[in-house]
């Protein structure tokens, strides 16, 4: 696959450029909203998968596979210089917050815990060996950390920023094995066998942070709940009988493969308005939720404590590569680590916790990159049952509660995901509070509102293990939105596998499988040819001149006699400049209104507005355009 994406990102970028000089190209407006039509793709599945047509700004029909939770909003909102006066949304007023977070708003948790609560690690500044070197401090790398040095190993954990500045703190705080895909689905991908390993494996997980919460003394909420899941459509409709059939086939099935869950055909949820009767749906006990950053604070003051445990942040991986040779038992092979300071790390094994690995390709041509959305608002307290919820809509919603203060909770409502850098953000807020408000009329002011980044693999399972070609470089990835439970598992499953320990979980997250990938083969394709059409960002600009973007903002300014740049006017006006170039495989970056930040449509980069990488699969940061860009990403990063 990764030959088939190259060809065609050559070939597209070919015919774009063929047919904008013979006039084929419609002319393009200035704003980012141009979409084209491609071939339908597929999207992941909740339940039963359902055709319909959007209609692009274009006007060309695209019928495409939808999923209930999992799907980007089919209406795209043109945002032009004018409209960039009125938006806003909560940003910190901390000069570098990309080294802290990878967006510009404060999640709900920073209420419990502040981001200057979290511990801070030197950067590295010297060579060093080590038997296990983990790259990545979210709750991947550290879980994974946790699991190794348990076992005696002595591990060195390394982080581009700083720890926890990644997508564990902007998660929503779910922990269950009521995967988003559904069991019926996966399944298709997996067989029973396959299905009933992902459930076990992420209830192991589920339960294993509260064990370590308790055998570590960390406060940070644990408790189990149920999970409802319900139809988006009200009693009385069809849709909603449908729906209800669905949610009835995977409990029973489910059920099947030994998870705890029911049907209940007259659930309701307390606190619900009785003026939007969604009654009825799947019950899935003993599910759990927490606080995500405090207990991950409290395992990482357990491992500083630890003398096989040490941990550099501010140290930005640049390459990983395996060295020595390895044939018929003889022979030994190690991994060489080189640091963007100059630094080399050389480890018996090394393990890429990065949400995506560093590398162009390969397993990334299997993952599709989604932005989700959050709003916590107050709730007073007692009066929403504490439970996890979700809806079975196409741009679905899941809900939680979690602590405020002494008179109110939270309600933290999620969803609204679509692709990176390829729909707008800021109406993602709007709609999950009309959303709220409607169900839940005792909700008063939204405190936090926030976005993060999922990865979703094309068969349903993450990828965890050896990566391919590798026998001593592993990769945790494609977390299917059920990022925390993945990250805990990952750690048991390759401290077994480090370990010589034949783990039951082994061939259903392998990175090198071939038989579900395959299965996948029509919506792997089809999603290849749509990311590849993002090239078209070539020939289309934000801006028409810097002198009418907004203080605050950025974009994208385009002049068909130069290469496209990233452009940030700061509150000052101060004006930075950087390629707009992702350095991964140069897709035309898009500017992120919510999170303030430059993001890559085709393979999820992102980097802030500083022009420093704060996702991948990119390493390096965008490169400065002007002498204001230079200086600015060299204060970011000091």
């Amino acid at each position: 696959m990764a030959i088939l994406a190259s060809a065609c990102q050559r070939q597209a970028t070919r015919l774009l450029a063929r047919n904008a000089v013979s006039g084929r190209i419609p002319a393009l407006s200035a704003t980012r909203d141009v979409t084209v039509a491609t071939t339908p793709f597929s999207y992941k599945l909740r339940g039963t998968t359902a055709a319909r047509t959007i209609t692009t700004q274009t006007q060309q029909p695209q019928t495409r596979t939808t999923a209930p939770r999992y799907q980007a909003l089919s209406q795209v909102q043109a945002v032009t210089p004018r409209h960039f006066a009125t938006m806003s949304t909560p940003e910190t007023t901390q000069p570098y917050r990309s080294m802290q977070s990878s967006g510009s708003t404060e999640p709900v948790w920073t209420h419990k815990l502040p981001w200057n609560q979290i511990p801070e690690f030197p950067s590295l500044d010297k060579d060093l060996e080590t038997d296990i070197a983990i790259i990545g401090a979210g709750i991947a790398g550290i879980s994974t950390a946790y699991e190794l040095v348990k076992r005696g190993k002595q591990v060195t954990l390394i982080e581009a920023r700083n720890v926890l500045s990644g997508e564990t703190g902007r998660t929503s705080g779910h922990l269950t094995n009521d995967l988003d895909d559904g069991f019926v689905e996966i399944a298709k991908k997996h067989g029973e066998e396959g299905a009933k390993q992902a459930a076990a494996s992420h209830a192991w997980a589920r339960d294993r942070i509260g064990e370590i919460a308790k055998e570590l003394n960390i406060d940070c909420e644990y408790r189990k709940l149920p999970a409802y899941d319900i139809s988006q459509f009200p009693v009385g409709e069809k849709k909603h009988e449908d729906e209800l059939k669905e949610l009835q086939e995977e409990a029973e099935f489910q059920k099947k493969i030994g998870m705890e869950t029911r049907f209940d055909p007259n659930l309701t949820v307390r606190g619900w308005a009785s003026s939007i009767d969604q009654r009825g749906g799947m019950v899935a006990d003993n599910q759990a939720t927490f606080h995500p950053t405090r207990y991950l604070v409290g395992v990482l003051n357990w491992l500083k404590s630890q003398p096989n445990f040490q941990c550099y942040a501010r140290t930005r991986v640049m390459d990983v590569k395996e060295k020595g040779i390895e044939l018929l038992g003889m022979g030994h092979k190690t991994v060489e680590i080189t640091t963007e300071g100059g630094h080399t790390i050389k480890a018996e094994n090394a393990i890429e916790a990065t949400c995506v690995p560093l590398q162009k390709l390969s397993v990334i041509t299997q993952l599709e990159f989604y932005r989700t959305y959050c709003i916590a608002v107050r709730v007073p307290k007692g009066s929403v049952e504490d439970c996890l919820l979700y809806d079975n809509a196409e741009e679905y919603k899941y809900v939680r509660l979690t602590e405020c203060d002494d008179k109110d909770d939270y309600l933290v409502v999620g969803g609204c995901d679509h692709k990176v850098g390829q729909e707008e953000t800021l109406p993602r807020f709007d709609e999950l509070e009309k959303w709220t408000r409607e169900r839940f009329p005792q909700a008063g002011a939204i405190d936090y509102k926030w976005s993060g980044q999922i990865f979703e693999p094309v068969d349903y399972m993450g990828f965890i293990g050896k990566n391919q070609g590798n026998d001593k470089i592993y990769i945790i990835t494609g977390d299917s939105g059920d990022g925390l439970t993945h990250g805990v598992l990952a750690g048991r499953l390759l401290a077994d596998e480090i370990d010589g320990v034949k783990n039951p979980w082994a061939e259903l997250y392998n990175p090198k499988r071939v038989a579900s990938i395959m299965k996948s083969l029509p919506s792997l394709v089809s999603h290849d040819l749509q990311i590849n059409a993002q090239y078209k960002r070539f020939l289309q600009t934000d801006i028409q001149d810097i002198e009418d973007l907004p203080r605050g903002c950025g974009g994208v300014l385009n002049k068909a006699t130069k290469k496209p740049v990233a452009v940030y006017k700061d509150e000052n006006g101060n004006v930075k400049q950087f390629s707009a170039l992702c350095p991964h495989l140069k897709g035309v970056v898009c500017w992120n209104h919510v999170e303030k930040s430059f993001d890559c449509p085709v393979h999820g980069s992102r980097f802030s507005k500083e022009g420093i990488c704060v996702s991948g699969p990119a390493k390096a940061g965008l490169s400065p355009a002007d002498e204001a860009g230079e200086k600015e990403q060299v204060a970011a990063a000091a």
